[in-house]
Order: structure tokens, then C-alpha cells, then sequence
């Protein structure tokens, strides 16, 4: 029997986010990451884009009892795609591994950007870090595009609903990326 697994690339990377078991470093081919901007969404969030130039780190995990309706509500602003070929990983067993993708029909005008909380790529930077090593969050700034949009600086109040408690040397690997791409705050 094949079993559902899904591939994460965002905040799912950080294990502490989720209980989904069975989880491993994966990536997934010929994809790359954006910040995507949606009336469904005060805020911009991650999706994954074909780009036939690109690859993206994630993980895998498997989706307990074959049943998306959990994961499925988390995500609700996406569309749920098999992309088993696409998906290099450690298991040698049979699975069929879905990729979350936002719908192509709710995005905003190009001068429309919605800010992206600094309290979730917090979050999602953790997760590349304690999963791909320091390597791993350079190669996550530089597969992800969109960065074009404002930072809401919401450490302090974190709006972010699965916030975590970042070391100082993690929030400083945060802060020295954004400096790198010449993010702009707001507040």
C-alpha cells in the first residue's frame, strides 16, 4: 500500500509547528519558493512556483491515516498537488508525496503587497537551521523570491499563530539575511 506523505517548505520544516510523524529532509525539483499576496490573507505567505531552474529543501512527512482534512484546513489557501516525481528523499518504500500551492486565481496586482511577519519567517528560518544548518537558511533567502514586500517587525507581539521563542543567535541569522536583501520594516 502506498502511503501519503507531504512535502513542507515553509513553516512545516519546523518541526515544533506540527505533529506529523515520520518526517524527513527532502527536495523538491524543478520548484522555487514566493512570497504570495491574497485578499484570502492579510498577510504574504510562502507558496511554491514551478521554476524549472530551481530546486527547494523541505521536508517530508507523513499524513496519518491518509487523512488531508487537517492539513488540509491549515492550508487553506492552497491548492494540494501530487508531486511524487518531483521529490528527492530517503524513503525507499512506495509514497505519494503532495505539495501545497497556492490557487493561481486569488493573487493581488504586483503593487499590491501584503507585509510578511517577521514573527513567521521567524518561525520558518528555525526550521531551516535546526534542519539544513546555517547553509540550509542562506539556500531558503536564496530560492524564495518576493522580498520586495514590507516586514512587519512583530517580535515583540507576534500575530504569527505558531510563534516560537528565537535564540539570540537565531534571530540575528534572521536580521543579518533580511539586511543582506535590503528588506524594508514596517510596524
Amino acid at each position: 500500500m502506498t502511503a501519503s506523505f507531504f512535502f513542507g517548505y515553509g513553516s512545516l520544516v519546523n518541526h515544533s509547528t506540527h505533529s506529523y510523524e515520520n518526517a524527513h529532509p527532502a527536495r523538491l525539483n524543478g520548484w522555487r519558493r514566493q512570497w504570495c499576496h491574497t485578499d484570502l490573507r492579510p498577510i504574504a505567505f510562502l507558496t511554491a512556483v514551478p521554476d524549472d531552474s530551481c530546486a527547494i529543501d523541505g521536508i517530508i512527512a507523513h499524513v496519518p491515516g491518509d487523512d488531508w482534512e487537517a492539513l488540509d484546513a491549515r492550508e487553506f489557501a492552497y491548492t494540494r498537488m501530487l508531486s511524487t516525481p518531483n521529490v528527492t528523499h530517503p524513503i525507499t518504500d512506495p509514497i505519494e508525496i503532495a505539495v501545497y500551492t497556492a490557487r493561481h486565481d486569488i493573487g493581488l496586482p504586483a503593487d499590491m503587497r501584503h507585509p510578511i511577519l517577521l514573527s513567521y519567517l521567524d518561525v520558518v528560518v528555525q526550521g531551516y537551521l535546526h534542519e539544513f544548518g546555517e547553509q540550509g537558511v542562506a539556500d531558503f533567502f536564496a530560492t524564495t523570491t518576493g522580498w520586495d514586500a514590507p516586514i512587519l517587525h512583530d517580535r515583540t507581539d507576534p500575530q504569527y499563530p505558531r510563534h516560537r521563542v528565537l535564540t539570540k543567535d537565531e534571530t540575528a541569522l534572521v536580521d543579518h539575511h533580511l539586511a543582506a536583501l535590503d528588506a524594508k520594516y514596517t510596524s
